[in-house]
């Protein structure tokens, strides 16, 4: 997001009067960071080779436009293998060229059976664009550990023109986009540079006819079943009717557009950081009632950011988005997002949750004293205490309770059944405090929430609770009931603790307790 003084430099020329030796050296770039040229052996990739090799170019680097040291230049080529002999044909034309200007090149290929993944077609143009910058930053990569310089003084080069921008643009306004989607492409997205943008498609086509320099021509870019050709050949001739610099303008708009984007984007990235309560690995849980406040302007955004934190590669069309804020409005309701991500609007608080981070509780022993993991990252924990002589198990519990809250419970250990004459045996023998893991073969079960389950919660006087109803009363969301950690007698057994919520009064403790079993959850950090 440039700033005033950044703005009019870029647009007036102001930085190009300066040295580039001195703008390098004050910008710190590296003198053999490799600057990788995408060349598919088009016009406008054509044009991009020969103006990077005799001209000058402005790659975002601090220098303003300048020449580019022919050593730092290298050309990558993806052969698509789309046209059969016509797609080979492209391959050595790129060669031959970057050969006749003395550049390196290296040719990747695409495999267009990866349209199909798992069954699930995939959009073509979209597959291969992802492998043409996967091969770049591949390329990139290799370049810089072989020369020894660092990633960011890098540049990949595309050849799009202002006419490629008012195309997108045009495209992302017929399948209905917002401001982002209607920015098109932009000028840099990280070490990624389009310095042509400020160029036409006509223009480049002249630039080597001057030069008498030929490129190739896809047939397939007269097929207008593809929306871009469609643009390309029916709208923007008609557009161009009424304004012959018609590409040139809605670039400039694209221009406006993406500064105003992102400007906003940094809003609501603040915006997202005040209402963020709780997150973790796949989960993210957010202050409803602040973000239903909100400027909805900003709230859509909040929405997008907030689920690339969640699944960074999830794209969201703008019915996703209006769904998740309709579930605010609503103060209830649930989404499910593309990829899997569960959206919940419950309890003041809208939880999303990946896939991935939606795990259960365990199912095993916890033996006394003993540890196991549990859903979340957290750890419960049992161990034994023997009362000192004298000491009022009621009041001691309390004393405990006040301190640690609901991630601690105790139960009295006779109550739970474990032998009698080992009990006689501890508080005869053993110091008080904690007692040693070999002092008593007893174990409790751990598993999550089951259907049915009932409890008697501590301070409902014996009365008998359904756990989901507790559960629901504790605001506990559905989408991590499933994790909650539920201490049981055996499996299938009566309800002792629900971990981090109540335990049962059937198994507390009382004035004639003398061995304790302590039970603690300790949350991971941040939760």
């Amino acid at each position: 997001m440039p700033t005033v003084a950044r703005y009019f430099a870029r647009t007036t020329g102001a930085q190009h009067g300066r040295s580039a030796r001195a703008a390098a050296g004050a910008a710190g770039v590296s003198p053999s960071a490799p600057v990788v040229l995408m060349v598919s052996g088009g016009a406008d990739s054509t044009a991009l080779l020969v103006h990077a090799c005799t001209g000058m170019l402005d790659l975002d680097d601090g220098r303003g436009t300048a020449r580019v040291a022919r050593e730092r230049l290298h050309v990558l080529h993806m052969n698509h293998h789309l046209r059969g002999e016509a797609s080979d044909g492209d391959e050595r034309f790129v060669r031959e060229l970057a050969a006749r200007f003395g550049l390196p090149v290296r040719v990747e290929h695409f495999d267009p059976s990866v349209v199909e993944k798992d069954g699930v077609e995939r959009n073509l143009e979209a597959a291969a664009r992802e492998a043409r910058y996967a091969a770049a930053r591949r390329y990139v990569r290799d370049l810089c550990a072989e020369y020894g310089c660092n990633r960011r003084d890098a540049r990949i080069v595309t050849a799009h023109t202002a006419s490629d921008r008012a195309e997108t643009f045009l495209m992302n306004a017929i399948r209905g986009a917002g401001p982002a989607g209607l920015s098109s492409i932009p000028r840099r997205r990280n070490i990624i540079v389009r310095p042509l943008l400020d160029a036409t498609h006509a223009e480049l086509v002249r630039y080597l006819l001057v030069r008498g320099i030929p490129w190739r021509e896809d047939e397939s870019n007269q097929d207008t079943s593809y929306l871009r050709n469609f643009v390309r050949n029916r709208i923007v001739p008609l557009a161009a009717e009424r304004n012959a610099h018609v590409e040139r303008a809605i670039s400039a708009s694209c221009d406006i557009l993406g500064d105003e984007n992102a400007f906003m984007e940094k809003l609501a990235a603040g915006a997202l950081r005040t209402l963020a309560r709780r997150s973790g690995e796949g989960l993210l849980v957010l202050d409803a009632g602040r973000l239903a406040a909100s400027e909805v302007a900003v709230a859509r955004r909040v929405v997008r950011q907030a689920v690339r934190q969640v699944a960074g590669s999830v794209r969201l069309d703008a019915r996703h988005v209006e769904a998740v804020l309709a579930c605010v409005a609503a103060g209830e309701g649930s989404v499910t997002l593309p990829g899997g991500i569960d959206v919940r609007m419950e309890f003041g608080t809208l939880t999303l949750r990946a896939a991935s981070a939606r795990e259960g509780a365990v199912a095993t022993w916890l033996a006394l004293p003993g540890s196991v993991a549990v859903a979340g990252g957290g750890v419960l924990e049992a161990s034994l205490v023997r009362l000192q002589p004298g000491v009022d198990p009621v009041a001691y519990v309390r004393s405990e309770l006040a301190e640690w809250g609901k991630d601690r419970a105790f139960a009295d250990a006779a109550a739970l059944g474990f032998a009698e004459r080992d009990l006689e045996r501890l508080a005869t023998s053993a110091a008080p405090g904690e007692l040693p893991a070999e002092a008593l073969a007893a174990r409790l079960w751990v598993d999550g929430p089951e259907p049915g389950d009932v409890l008697c919660p501590i301070g409902m006087k014996g009365r008998s609770k359904k756990l989901s109803d507790l559960l629901g009363e504790e605001k506990i969301p559905v989408a991590e009931r499933a994790g909650v950690p539920v201490v049981r007698t055996a499996p299938g057994g009566s309800i002792v603790w629900v971990a981090g919520v109540r335990a049962d009064d059937r198994f507390k403790c009382g004035p004639t307790t003398r061995i304790l079993v302590k039970l603690e959850l300790r949350r991971m950090a941040g939760l």
